[in-house]
């Protein structure tokens, strides 16, 4: 993956970690105004998840590194979004993946002793287009 620069996160913490990573899935967007969206199709994602946190697990970990990868690659690489139990009632659009990543990932985060957070999740959906996501009021 090409090294890029990413929007950045003003925060407190001592430690930000930053994973990339990609996954490809195809979905719709089933709305009559969605245009083209509305059929179905496939994107190559390109996730970068922003994790911060002041203290370090027993490895000196923030958090792990594959252990990110897996929360999310394993949930999503090669499926239709649509047929997803995490988009059930949803659209799934790039900024409901995106906010879904870092439902997934904080959940996870929530579990781990050192307390990590998560504070940004950008996805890339195409060359040209991309959302960042980021709680409010959670740090």
């Amino acid at each position: 993956m090409l090294q890029q620069i990413y929007p950045s996160v003003s925060h407190p913490y001592q430690f930000e970690l930053n994973k990339d990573f990609n996954f490809s899935a195809a979905h719709y967007i089933p709305s009559e105004d969605a245009g083209k969206c509305m059929r179905t199709h496939g994107h190559t994602y390109f996730v970068n998840i922003t994790i911060v946190g002041d203290e370090l697990d027993h490895n000196g970990f923030l958090v792990n590194f594959s252990d990110l990868k897996q929360l999310i690659h394993g949930q999503f690489d090669h499926y239709l979004l649509n047929d997803l139990v995490e988009f059930k009632g949803k659209s799934p659009s790039t900024e409901i993946v995106a906010q879904t990543i870092y439902q997934m990932v904080q959940s996870y985060l929530n579990e781990q002793d050192n307390n990590p957070k998560c504070v940004q999740v950008y996805l890339r959906e195409t060359p040209t287009s991309y959302v960042v996501f980021r709680p409010k009021d959670e740090q």
